[in-house]
């Protein structure tokens, strides 16, 4: 069985392709010219053993807002495209990951019922040109398009840059155990018969 995708996400402000494989081996190739949220992008794509190629052309002469959105919506895309109809997967994940002063978690269930929760410190730093708010609109367009309830509680760190960077590691991690299948599971893991 093959677990792919690619898709091609082209607006007024952006052009997005990807091409993303759940059963990879974590090999990334992002290019967003957002030099810190390739690097974030590739900590998921490594720690969820995904092989990721992603590019995007983004109206970034104005800010990264549509850029790192707009990834967000099409990845999510990408990644129900190469579920299909989720037959056979675990359906759920959880991922707590330390990073140094940082500790992130993420829990998931790729339900098609779309809901995000985000308990983030209230920092506003700038790396670059990320702003830290920019992942909170990343993981709701992930979510939606992707179909999956996601759940995200750092529940402590100071450094912005830890902080977001747990978080996408442990979204990598939670989803690939999300994303597994199991050999038990006939059909869906549902009691209603669909997700």
């Amino acid at each position: 069985m093959t677990r792919t995708a690619t898709i091609t996400r082209n607006t007024q402000e952006t052009r997005i392709s990807i091409d993303l494989d759940l059963d990879g081996r974590g090999r990334a190739d992002v290019k967003t010219g957002i030099p810190y949220f390739d690097h974030m992008l590739t900590l998921f794509a490594a720690h969820g053993f995904f092989d990721l190629t992603l590019k995007a052309d983004g109206d970034l002469e104005i800010d990264a807002h549509h850029t790192v959105e707009d990834t967000g919506l099409a990845l999510g895309m990408a990644i129900a495209d190469a579920l299909g109809d989720r037959a056979g997967i675990r359906r759920y994940g959880l991922a707590v990951t330390p990073m140094d002063e940082t500790l992130a978690e993420v829990a998931l269930d790729l339900s098609n019922r779309p809901y995000l929760v985000y308990n983030f410190p209230d920092h506003r730093v700038r790396d670059g040109n990320f702003d830290a708010w920019l992942a909170q609109e990343f993981f709701q367009a992930l979510s939606v398009k992707a179909g999956m309830n996601l759940h995200i509680n750092v529940r402590y760190g100071t450094n912005d840059h830890h902080i977001i960077e747990g978080v996408f590691k442990s979204l990598g991690r939670a989803l690939d155990q999300a994303v597994s299948i199991d050999p038990r599971i006939e059909g869906v893991r549902s009691t209603k018969g669909v997700i």
